[in-house]
C-alpha cells in the first residue's frame, strides 16, 4: 500500500511538472510575440511617418465596420496622394489614389501582395491573377491569343444570345409593379456567356441548377475572403479552418471546383471525338480552354492539371463576376439618370432599329453609350483595389519613399473619386469621356493598368456594350426609391442590399 501511494504521488508530481513546463513555454511564446508585435509596430510607425492617417486602435487598426468606401472617400479628400490604412496593430497598407503614384507602382515588377492574395489561392489556385515572375509571363504569353480580335468577333453573337435569354425571362416577370434584384440574373447571364465563349460549353448556364450553385459559392467566397483579410484571429490557417467561416469557405471552394472540374472534363470528352478534334485543329486561333488543353510549356510538357484548373478557376471567376458587377451598376446608373438612358436608347435604335441583331462592327458605332458605360465604371469600378508588395524601395514624385516589403494598395475606387482629377466626383457626367476630353493616363483604371492589366478587358467591354444595347431596346430601367443600393468593398464591388430596379417593357 505504501509503495502504491508513493508511486501515485510521484506520477502526480510528474504531471504537475509537465504542465508547469508547458505553462512556462506558452508564457515565453506569448511574451516573444508581444515583443515582436511591439518592435514591428514601432518600426512601421517610424518608417511610415511621412504618410498621414486618421487615429486607429493599437491592436484592431481602423475599425471601419463595413464603411470602407465611405472612409476612403474621406481620406482622399483629406490626405493628398496617399495615406495609411491599419488593418490591425502591425498590419498596415499604404493606400494610393494619385495617378502619378499609381503609374509609378504599375510600371514596376512588384509581385502581388502574398499576405493578401494567398488567402484566395485555395479557391482559384495560382493562375494569372496570383502568379508572379517568369511563370506569370509564360502563362500571360500563352493565353494572350485567346483574346485576339479574330477570336472575340464571333463571341458578340454568343453574348447577344445570352443577353436575350435573360431579357426573355425578364419579360415574363412583372418587373414594373415590383422591383427585381438584377445582380443574380446578370451573374447567371455572364457565367453563361463566359462558359460558351471561353470553355466551349454546349448547355445554358442560366437554366442550370449547378451553375446557380456555383454563382452562390462565388458570392460566399467573395465575402469570406474579404472578411478574413480584415480579421486578426483568422490570420492563422489552423484557427481559420476550425472556425465556422473556415468550414463554409472549404465547402464553397469544393462547390466552385466541382463546377470547373466538370467543365474541363466535359471539354476533354468532346475532344475524344475525332470530328470535334479535327475541327479544333483547323482553327487558326484556339479558344481559352483549348489553348490550355493543347499547351506545351518551354520544357515540352503539357500544362499540369493543377495549373490548368487554376487558370480555369481564375477566368471562370473573373470572367463572369467582375462583368456582372459592371453591368449591374451600369444599369443602376442609367436607371437613376433617365435623360442619359434615353439618349443611349436613341443611339442604339439609330444603329440597330427595333431589331436585336448586333455585330462586332456595331460596337464602335455607339460613342455616347460608351461614354455612359465608362462613367458608370468610374463611379462603380468592378475591382475596388489591387495590391502589391514592394520588392525594392520606391521614391514617389513628391520625395516620400517606402522600403522593401511594404504593401501598397492602389485604391481604384479612391482614384476614380479623387476630386483633384474628377470635379464633383459623385456626379454622373458622361461628358468626362467625350472624344475631345483629356485626362491623366492613369486617372481611369477600371481594368487596372501596366503589364498586369486585365487580360480580358476587351472581352469584358464588348459584353458590357452588348448587354446595355440590347436591354435598352426592350426595357426602360427605373430605380426603386425604397431600395437604394449601398456599394460595399469586397474582392468585387457589390451592393450591401442588392441592386433593385423596376423594368418597364417597351412596345
Amino acid at each position: 500500500m505504501g509503495f502504491s501511494l508513493l508511486s501515485l504521488t510521484r506520477n502526480l508530481g510528474g504531471v504537475s511538472g509537465f504542465f508547469q513546463v508547458v505553462f512556462v513555454v506558452c508564457l515565453f511564446l506569448v511574451l516573444f510575440k508581444a515583443v515582436q508585435f511591439y518592435l514591428r509596430r514601432q518600426w512601421l510607425l517610424k518608417t511610415l511617418q511621412t504618410f498621414p492617417s486618421t487615429p486607429s486602435h493599437w491592436l484592431w487598426g481602423h475599425q471601419l465596420k463595413g464603411k470602407d468606401l465611405e472612409q476612403i472617400l474621406t481620406w482622399v479628400e483629406k490626405f493628398p496622394s496617399a495615406c495609411l490604412q491599419w488593418l490591425s496593430g502591425s498590419n498596415v497598407r499604404v493606400l494610393l489614389y494619385d495617378p502619378d503614384y499609381v503609374k509609378l507602382i504599375l510600371g514596376r515588377s512588384d509581385p502581388k501582395a502574398s499576405s493578401i492574395y494567398q488567402l484566395v489561392a485555395p479557391w482559384i489556385g495560382y493562375g494569372l491573377l496570383l502568379l508572379n515572375g517568369k511563370k506569370w509571363f509564360q502563362h500571360r504569353r500563352m493565353l494572350t491569343p485567346a483574346f485576339h480580335y479574330d477570336i472575340l468577333k464571333p463571341y458578340v453573337r454568343i453574348m447577344a444570345d445570352s443577353v436575350n435569354t435573360m431579357l426573355n425571362r425578364w419579360e415574363k416577370l412583372d418587373g414594373q409593379k415590383c422591383s427585381l434584384e438584377i445582380f443574380h440574373h446578370i451573374s447567371s447571364m455572364t457565367l453563361d456567356t463566359v462558359m460558351k465563349c471561353a470553355f466551349s460549353h454546349q448547355g445554358n448556364a442560366q437554366l442550370d441548377e449547378n451553375s446557380r450553385s456555383y454563382t452562390k459559392a462565388v458570392e460566399d467566397l467573395n465575402s469570406l475572403v474579404f472578411f478574413r483579410m480584415r480579421s486578426v484571429f483568422y490570420a492563422n490557417n489552423t484557427v481559420y479552418k476550425m472556425s465556422s467561416d473556415g468550414r463554409l469557405f472549404h465547402r464553397a471552394c469544393q462547390l466552385a471546383h466541382e463546377h470547373t472540374d466538370g467543365v474541363i472534363k466535359m471539354r476533354k470528352a468532346q475532344l475524344q471525338n475525332e470530328g470535334e478534334l479535327e475541327k479544333v485543329r483547323k482553327k487558326r486561333r484556339l479558344d481559352f480552354l483549348d489553348i490550355l488543353l493543347f499547351a506545351k510549356m518551354e520544357d515540352g510538357n503539357s500544362l499540369s492539371d493543377e495549373d490548368l484548373r487554376a487558370e480555369v478557376d481564375t477566368f471562370m471567376f473573373e470572367g463572369h463576376d467582375t462583368t456582372a458587377s459592371g453591368i449591374s451598376w451600369i444599369f443602376y446608373a442609367l436607371a437613376t439618370h433617365p435623360e442619359h438612358q434615353q439618349r443611349c436608347r436613341e443611339e442604339v435604335q439609330s444603329i440597330l432599329g427595333d431589331g436585336t441583331s448586333i455585330t462586332w462592327d456595331h460596337l464602335d458605332q455607339m460613342p455616347y453609350t460608351t461614354m455612359c458605360i465608362k462613367e458608370a465604371l468610374r463611379l462603380y469600378p468592378p475591382v475596388p483595389s489591387v495590391s502589391r508588395e514592394l520588392n525594392t524601395p520606391v521614391t514617389f514624385p513628391d520625395g516620400r519613399s517606402l522600403p522593401k516589403g511594404i504593401i501598397v494598395a492602389i485604391s481604384i475606387y479612391g482614384l476614380h473619386h479623387n476630386p483633384s482629377l474628377w470635379p464633383n466626383p459623385k456626379v454622373f457626367d458622361p461628358s468626362r469621356f467625350a472624344p475631345d476630353s483629356s485626362r491623366h493616363s492613369h486617372a481611369f483604371l477600371p481594368f487596372s493598368g501596366g503589364a498586369r492589366n486585365c487580360i480580358g478587358k476587351q472581352f469584358a467591354m464588348n459584353e458590357l456594350k452588348v448587354a446595355v444595347a440590347l436591354t435598352l431596346l426592350r426595357f426602360e430601367l427605373l430605380p426603386d426609391p425604397t431600395r437604394v443600393p449601398v456599394p460595399i468593398q469586397r474582392l468585387v464591388l457589390k451592393s450591401k442590399n442588392g441592386i433593385y430596379l423596376r423594368l418597364k417593357k417597351l412596345r
